[in-house]
Order: C-alpha cells, then structure tokens, then sequence
C-alpha cells in the first residue's frame, strides 16, 4: 500500500482498481483517518525525481505586487 501512496480521492472513487488490496485499506489505512482525512489532489509524482524537482507554477512575486 505504501509503494503507491497517496491515493487521491479519484482513484479511490474510479471504476477501475487495479491494487491488490481494498479500496477501503488504500483510503483508510488508520482507523484514526475515518473521521479526519485529508485528501490529496495527485497521487506520487515521478517517485523521488518528482518529489525533489517540483515546479511551481505559481505566479512570480512582481505579479502579486501589482
């Protein structure tokens, strides 16, 4: 389960499950998480490539100036 962690909420809710564990395991690994769940919004990016070269795509700081 952790080797494809997070599980965002649209691959929890898709038609398709392609793991080879519940969808009830993937969403709520701790019992704890039933009541406070914080959802994200992608799943791994490019597995450590992604994690350590994110890209912002946020605007630059002289356009929140304006």
């Amino acid at each position: 389960m952790l080797n494809n962690a997070p599980h965002p909420n649209s691959i929890v809710c898709s038609d398709s499950w392609e793991y080879p564990y519940t969808r009830e395991q993937a969403a709520f690994p701790v019992e704890s998480l039933r009541e406070r769940k914080f959802w994200p919004t992608v799943g791994k990016l490019d597995d450590v490539y992604g994690d350590r070269n994110v890209v912002c795509t946020c605007p630059s700081v002289e356009e929140w100036v304006r």
